[in-house]
């Protein structure tokens, strides 16, 4: 696993309610992706775009929000209505575009709502970024696409589908486009040419007229960007004098909760002020960041799309207890844990609070179950690409939207079983839907990007550690009896969280590490571990215990592949890039387990060029037992020297041992290099390559409002698997017998885009997870889900092999490294 910072998000993020800030990225989900990238030609287009809209039309494009010296925050496309009738908007979408489109680009999707008045404005907000000063006027719809400030093409799009064309032809004659502006230099765009002028300071804007020639050069023009939404008032000034009357201040608003929380996961009544909103407090968080308390509204209404409960964050410790009857006069605020660029879903909440206490030791509101029969098996619904926030909640339909649907709540679980273990953030992932893809040892096994297992819910707790300790469960343990608290979304839930008030016992499963088979004499064994940023400045403990893994639950094997040893300082950034000491240290802990005297080969990174832990450089290392087989030494490899192929049948060869896959290619860009050896067993050849692909940093989450979520990431792997894939091809063309073994953290599932292309869809190479039953088939556990990250992979003609996923950690709360090593029997 890659360690690395997330994107910076566009408000400011308080940290997890419990424990310290994860230094862990999130590995999220993506998209198909397609390698390389061919630029399409920018030749000008005089597009026959249909028939001028006479209603909805695009009115000014601003992609400069929260830049160097732009004034307003975010982003914005404002819509106009040119006729006189109101136009629903819950049928459209604003989609955007890069302005120099390649192969792979993608529109990316905001879903409106809502209704655009005859003649009225129509504020879609987008992306906000470091800079600015001034909020834009309450918005609309709110999206979170970066638009370009100088460049790019935004269109009015009927329908929720992402729009596929990549030319203006092509999107001239895509009847669902009702409108389009490209501006700056942009490919696509309307008439003779894109609106000029866009700039950090400056939009571009049609004329008040709304003037529609279909040609974005002739009708827009650039300026200050002048944001308008439905709110805003645009009657034109009289000449009256103006008179001086005395400041009024609008009085809060009444409302309940199923009110603020409205029927979507955002409020109707976001930013205003409510006034005297009665609930009963059903929780209390008073440590972390985030501190609050939650409320329920114990007189619910009939409507099952509104939640009847909210937080209430305070900042400071509240002063309410659980049972309490409260009324609060707050400001309604929609907070996006990470940050709203993160991708996450909105909470709902009660800020800036006046509480006023009206009575104590009243009953809670009776707490909803949640269980396999009231939680739907489909998980969330798509908007092709957009976002979900303003669509109508379907609780019955959609697991994410049913838990929408309860957010803030009184909810119970009962007696479920445990699919994640306890983290370091006190924190545990249960499943209320025991039958839903259930792996051999009692975890959810995740089989597919349309299958995130929807009854996951993470447990957290509200009870003080001195008072109860947070309960520590490994998978396939039962959480017995009742866990009953409100229902609060977290990021990095992947769902879901119930902040439980009550929590249950735990009961074991009786998990136990696995112990491979041993091999027989003539068996050459090849195994890979990722050893989570192991630097010489580790606690010896976990030497010890990864030596213990190694010697007694994989059997010594006689070639191991290393992911993420560091330099021989760790995450010091001064320079050093060798580590000998942290692999010696390695070797000398697994020969006091009683292991072999294992000699190891690697290759120094460039410095600070490979990604992981800033200052760490990590890489992959061979670890082999010289009385088992031979390494051979082929000189000339180093960090930025590509490894070829020489000679053919059985003379085939290295050119060097160790050496690097095309370690200058763009696609190892900040990320490890494979590397490859060349070993004998008994006379006969082994290439093992070791592999650590780029990480799933900064993809969008299964639990994102953006469905379905962009797995941005996925575009380098793929390139990555594509190289790999070349060079493997070419080993096996000059030797069809030539015995070849890929193996380590592809960070990628055995169904992605990214291995599919490595293995050449089984013709290059056989991914050995598929050949385990489907319920072994996980490498590590995540949210809640056993999932495939590392592989072991041999070339289709090694026909005696014997594999083995060896599960010592990611099951257990009490981990060495967070993956799990793997190991194939092997006979060349």
């Amino acid at each position: 696993m890659s360690h690395s910072s997330e994107a910076t998000p566009s408000q400011p993020a308080r940290p997890r309610s419990t424990g310290p800030a994860r230094s862990q990225i999130r590995r999220r989900m993506l998209p198909i992706g397609i390698a390389g990238a061919v630029v399409l030609a920018g030749v000008t287009v005089h597009s026959a775009f249909a028939t001028p809209s006479s209603d909805g039309l695009i009115a000014e494009v601003y992609g400069g929000g929260g830049n160097s010296g732009a004034t307003y925050t975010n982003d914005f496309v404002e819509l106009a209505n040119a006729g006189a009738a109101p136009l629903d908007m819950s049928g459209y979408t604003v989609q955007y575009l890069s302005g120099s489109p390649t192969a792979t680009s993608k529109w990316q999707v905001t879903t409106l709502g809502g209704t655009l008045a005859g003649g009225g404005r129509y504020l879609v907000a987008e992306a906000a970024g470091t800079g600015g000063t001034t909020a834009l006027p309450t918005p609309d719809a709110t999206g979170t696409i970066a638009m370009s400030g100088t460049s790019g093409t935004v269109a009015l799009v009927s329908g929720a589908d992402p729009l596929t064309c990549l030319t203006a032809a092509d999107c001239a004659a895509d009847p669902r486009v009702k409108d389009l502006v490209g501006y700056g230099t942009a490919v696509v765009h309307e008439g003779s040419g894109a609106a000029a002028g866009a700039s950090n300071t400056d939009s571009v804007a049609r004329a008040a007229n709304l003037a529609d020639t279909d040609d974005n050069a002739a009708d827009f023009t650039a300026g200050a960007p002048t944001p308008q939404s439905s709110g805003t008032d645009t009657t034109p000034p009289t000449s009256t004098p103006p008179t001086t009357t005395p400041p009024t201040t609008t009085p809060p608003a009444t409302a309940r909760i199923h009110d603020i929380q409205g029927d979507t996961r955002v409020s109707p009544l976001d930013g205003k002020a409510v006034g005297e909103v009665p609930g009963i407090v059903t929780g209390v968080r008073s440590t972390g960041s985030s501190k609050g308390f939650w409320m329920q509204d114990p007189h619910p209404d009939d409507n099952p799309r509104t939640s009847e409960g909210i937080f209430v964050f305070t900042s400071s410790t509240p002063t309410v207890a659980v049972g309490d009857s409260v009324t609060v006069t707050a400001t309604v605020s929609q907070y996006y844990p990470g940050g709203a660029t993160a991708g996450g879903q909105a909470v709902t909440e009660l800020t800036k609070p006046t509480v006023t206490k009206v009575s104590s030791g009243n009953p809670l509101p009776a707490p909803v179950v949640l269980d396999a029969k009231s939680v739907p098996d489909d998980f969330v619904p798509s908007a092709g690409g957009g976002s979900i926030e303003n669509v109508p909640l379907r609780p019955s339909e959609y697991a994410l939207d049913l838990y929408a649907s309860l957010e803030g709540m009184n909810v119970q679980i009962a007696n479920t079983r445990v699919v994640g273990a306890t983290d370091p953030y006190s924190e545990l992932w249960v499943t209320v839907k025991p039958d839903q893809n259930p792996t051999k040892r009692g975890g959810t096994l995740y089989t597919g990007y349309d299958q995130p297992n929807s009854g996951r819910l993470m447990v957290q707790s509200l009870i003080p550690t001195a008072t109860q300790a947070f309960p520590v469960a490994n998978v396939g343990d039962t959480l017995t009896g009742t866990t009953a608290g409100p229902l609060d979304y977290n990021q990095f839930a992947g769902t879901y969280a119930i902040q439980a008030r009550t929590i249950g016992a735990v009961k074991s499963g009786g998990l136990q590490p696995e112990v491979t088979d041993k091999a027989k004499d003539n068996q050459a064994t090849v195994a890979t571990y990722n050893v989570e940023n192991l630097a010489p400045n580790n606690p010896q403990s976990k030497f010890d215990r990864l030596a213990t893994g190694l010697v007694t639950n994989l059997r010594s094997p006689d070639v191991v592949a290393l992911e993420e040893i560091q330099d021989n300082n760790g995450a010091t950034d001064d320079g050093t890039v060798a580590a000998d000491k942290t692999l010696n240290k390695l070797v000398d802990a697994i020969a006091a387990a009683g292991g072999p005297h294992y000699q190891w080969r690697e290759i120094d990174p460039v410095n600070d060029k490979d990604g992981g832990q800033p200052g760490g450089n990590i890489r992959q290392a061979f670890l082999f037992n010289p009385d088992r087989v031979s390494f051979v030494d082929r000189p000339g490899g180093d960090s930025t020297t590509a490894v070829g192929i020489t000679g053919t049948g059985d003379k085939t060869a290295l050119t060097v041992s160790p050496g690097r896959i095309a370690p200058n290619d763009p696609a190892w860009n900040t990320s490890r290099k494979p590397l490859a050896g060349e070993f004998t067993f008994r006379g006969k050849k082994l290439f093992v390559i070791a592999n650590h692909f780029d990480s799933k940093g900064g993809d969008q989450g299964i639990d994102s409002r953006f469905q379905p979520p962009v797995r941005s990431s996925e575009v380098q792997r793929v390139r990555q698997a594509v190289i790999e894939h070349d060079f493997i091809e070419q080993l096996e063309k000059a030797d069809p017998k030539a015995n070849v073994v890929v193996l380590g953290d592809l960070n990628d599932y055995q169904f992605s885009p990214a291995v599919l292309s490595l293995t050449g869809n089984g013709k290059v190479l056989t991914d050995l997870v598929n050949t385990l039953p489907v319920k072994e088939r996980y490498s590590y556990v995540y949210e809640g889900n056993s999932q495939v990250l590392d592989h072991i992979l041999v070339s289709p003609n090694m026909k005696h092999v014997e594999y083995d996923v060896v599960h010592i950690n990611s099951e257990f709360a009490d981990q060495t490294s967070d993956h799990e090593p793997q190991v194939v029997r092997l006979q060349p």
